[in-house]
């Protein structure tokens, strides 16, 4: 080591021109490199290696003092690193491996919302769509509970409008269960042609009207267990029989319901009876019944399936869906459908709420409103 350094002094001094020249950035070197001034000359270099300054110093004693000032510059570019070397090092591979950490984190927050969260949107949502329609009802015309159930059944596969169009001829000659049940199928098939699939749909009207007479006493009973036992009643059918007819609540999930409450991301599941369950459980019981005629009502008037009214919809800033159809207010307001549009309603016989509210009775089948 004393040899090598022996050799590194001549090394400096050799040229008389540089000499000067040499010994002032060594000086400066030593000045900067206080704590390796101490050691000999080539030991620094081991030091520095590992900052990175290895390569700067080594040709500084070697070269001529036109190679020295690109040595200070590059000990001056690197100076602020040498406060913390080993830190230095330590940064640039911890934010690559919190680069790789980073996305995985975001997209669940980005993507979803936590529970707490879910429920008060939710529920929010429901009081705005309250707000807007006050005069939310069952949109099937019925006087009883076996209207309703046979009305319900009806309504598969077509509009609560055509409906109720056909309803009052079907009621008008057979008003009860056992009047319904001993009917000509062809009679039957022939009154509510106008619904569509009307064979299966007989079949079933007749069977249910059979069951209720010989089983419940000719009366709709009020349990679901019992409702869904009859010919064509599922659970939503049973669930629009025991809100509306009972006051027992219920979620009805239908088309419009299983479509908007995804959109809304309250669920992603597709099953009615799995989206019925869900739902649920953000909501509390007694709140069920009038929630799916809100949700109903807004899927038929505003939030449509195709192109969804979004610059007219009053739950826009909480809708994650929103700017899926028409956000202009103008050009929206041209989509809205039934009474917000200044349209007739599906109900021959809507309630008083829904005439106050500017709501148009439905035309009788083959009639118009004037």
């Amino acid at each position: 080591m004393r040899a090598a350094s022996a050799k590194s002094q001549p090394a400096k001094t050799a040229p008389g021109q540089a000499a000067a020249a040499k010994s002032v950035p060594a000086k400066t070197a030593r000045t900067k490199v206080t704590p390796a001034s101490t050691a000999p000359a080539k030991s620094e270099p081991a030091k520095t290696g590992r900052t990175k300054t290895a390569p700067a110093k080594s040709p500084a004693a070697k070269s001529p003092a036109a190679k020295s000032t690109p040595a200070k510059t590059a000990r001056t570019k690197t100076s602020p690193a040498k406060a913390a070397p080993s830190k230095t090092g330590v940064a640039k591979t911890r934010p690559a491996k919190a680069a790789a950490k980073t996305p995985a984190a975001k997209k669940p927050a980005a993507g979803s919302e936590t529970r707490t969260a879910l429920v008060r949107r939710a529920r929010r949502i429901d009081r705005e769509l309250a707000e807007t329609y006050p005069y939310a009802h069952p949109e099937l015309d019925f006087e009883n509970p076996f209207q309703l159930v046979v009305a319900t059944v009806m309504s598969a596969q077509t509009t609560d409008l055509r409906v109720n169009q056909t309803t009052p001829a079907l009621f008008a000659k057979y008003p009860t269960p056992e009047d319904l049940a001993a009917a000509n199928p062809e009679e039957v098939e022939e009154i509510i042609r106008p619904t569509g699939f009307f064979r299966a749909k007989t079949k079933s009207i007749m069977g249910l009207a059979k069951a209720l007479a010989e089983d419940f006493g000719g009366e709709v009973p009020g349990r679901l267990e019992d409702l869904v036992k009859l010919p064509g009643v599922g659970r939503k059918t049973a669930f629009v029989v025991l809100g509306n007819a009972f006051g027992r609540p219920g979620i009805t999930v239908d088309t419009h319901f299983g479509r908007l409450v995804r959109r809304w991301k309250w669920t992603e599941e597709t099953d009615p009876d799995k989206v019925e369950k869900a739902i649920g459980e953000l909501f509390p019981k007694s709140e069920w019944t009038m929630l799916s005629h809100h949700v109903i009502f807004h899927g038929r008037r505003i939030c449509h399936a195709r192109k969804p009214a979004c610059g007219a919809c009053p739950i826009a800033p909480l809708c994650p869906a929103f700017g899926e159809g028409e956000t202009d207010p103008e050009k929206a307001k041209k989509l809205l459908k039934y009474e917000k549009g200044g349209f007739p309603g599906q109900r021959l016989k809507p309630p008083q709420s829904y005439l106050d509210a500017g709501g148009i009775p439905a035309p009788p089948l083959g009639g118009t409103t004037g």
